[in-house]
């Protein structure tokens, strides 16, 4: 029998001279640790924020969800109608005395797209009702599970059960208790848009003069410092002065280093980059400002994309969590969101859908009129249809009867 001897680990030192300097090993040395991408650039919650497309990302998601109407409602005999207790107040208006519901949302949902999770206590009296809802900062928060329940406890010494918080997570963990938090996870891909804006903003800065370097006759280092420091006192006055020319002794050359941003298709780099950030959010790019493939006639097809395939799931999992922790065992009592606000289209659409829906029997003319805040008015209460509609059976039978025929009389016997 042969034996293979395991190949050891390779382990990154800072002492190995063939280590490079971007290193994760030499960056945690230096108190980088894993906050640091490839190209060097410090990622992290606020410093990713500094990217246009993020910050487009967190702020359109963050206040979509939390500027949608968020109501309970209660199931009764004849179908459901709008719960008015003190649930619907505190998810609607205000989760407590100082957080407005749209505040309240807006900050969870930023934690969540930032962080990874949102934490929410849930207050409630002796009488185990629901006063009201406290968010937490989830970097307070620490999830662990001591082998019955998942526990939360606060910073400050509080120990909460899982059946009081609610708990909105980016992706969860494979063992159900940590969450994935996009930041960390897609450092790279940030990092880079990071490394690329600050090479533009560079660029800019220098009025579009790349990095130089002086060849010629060969000098002393004192010689060739002056000259450097001559040469870019010259490059800075005549950018100032609206001048191009700078003088440049005889027999030397200035010669650019690197790439200049056209040839690094610099601004194809940060349109991929913003693409990579949408995918992230599953956000199509429009809705970052990248109107690039826009046209007039897909503008309301991103719309639908855009509930269908990006806030249905964030909304289904917001319900299903609030239905649990609020509403424990009980199907008669639910909270959801309304949608109907982002779907309404242009007038002539909404229009068209009201006829059909009241010309149908499915909404009565003051539904109609309810969702285009318009008073309700007298007989509208009444479901409409048609009466040129006829049952396909009732058709056929009256094509098979047989035509009946007058019985023949005797014209001259009745003279």
């Amino acid at each position: 029998m042969r034996w293979f001897k395991k190949k050891r680990s390779e382990v990154r030192n800072i002492q190995d001279p063939t280590t490079p300097i971007s290193d994760r090993a030499v960056m945690a040395f230096f108190g980088g640790g894993d906050y640091f991408s490839l190209s060097g650039e410090e990622v992290n919650a606020e410093t990713a924020l500094k990217v246009p497309a993020i910050w487009g990302a967190v702020n359109f998601l963050s206040s979509t969800i939390a500027s949608l109407p968020l109501k309970t409602y209660k199931k009764n005999k004849d179908g459901r109608g709008e719960d008015t207790s003190k649930l619907f107040y505190l998810l609607h208006n205000a989760p407590n005395q100082e957080w407005t519901s749209f505040k309240w949302r807006k900050y969870s949902m930023q934690n969540v797209l930032l962080h990874g999770r949102s934490i929410t206590f849930i207050e409630r009296n002796q009488g185990n009702q629901v006063v009201a809802l406290w968010p937490l900062n989830p970097a307070s928060v620490t999830v662990h599970h001591d082998g019955k329940t998942t526990k939360y406890k606060h910073s400050g010494g509080a120990v909460y059960d899982a059946s009081e918080v609610v708990d909105i997570q980016f992706m969860y963990h494979a063992d159900q208790i940590k969450t994935v938090n996009p930041i960390d996870r897609l450092r790279d891909a940030i990092g880079l848009s990071l490394a690329l804006q600050g090479y533009a903003s560079k660029h800019f800065r220098s009025g579009g003069v790349p990095p130089l370097v002086l060849q010629g006759p060969a000098m002393s280092p004192a010689a060739a410092q002056r000259a450097s420091d001559d040469i870019k006192d010259a490059i800075q006055r005549a950018s100032s002065e609206g001048r191009a020319a700078v003088a440049i002794p005889e027999g030397y050359e200035l010669k650019p280093l690197g790439f200049n941003p056209e040839q690094s298709q610099l601004e194809a780099a940060r349109r991929f980059q913003l693409e990579e950030i949408a995918r992230v959010f599953s956000l199509p790019p429009v809705f970052l400002q990248d109107l690039t493939r826009a046209t007039f006639s897909n503008a309301e097809q991103q719309d639908l994309h855009l509930v269908k395939h990006t806030l249905t799931s964030w909304l289904k999992q917001w319900e299903e969590e609030l239905n649990l922790k609020l509403f424990p065992n009980t199907n008669s009592r639910f909270a959801e969101f309304n949608l109907d606000g982002l779907l309404r289209g242009d007038f002539k659409t909404r229009m068209e859908g009201y006829s059909k829906g009241v010309q149908n029997g499915l909404i009565t003319p003051n539904e109609a009129r309810a969702k285009e805040n318009r008073v309700p008015m007298d007989g509208g209460d009444k479901l409409f249809i048609q009466q040129n509609m006829s049952d396909m059976k009732n058709l056929n039978a009256q094509k098979e009867e047989p035509h009946q025929q007058e019985p023949e009389g005797d014209d001259d016997a009745a003279d």
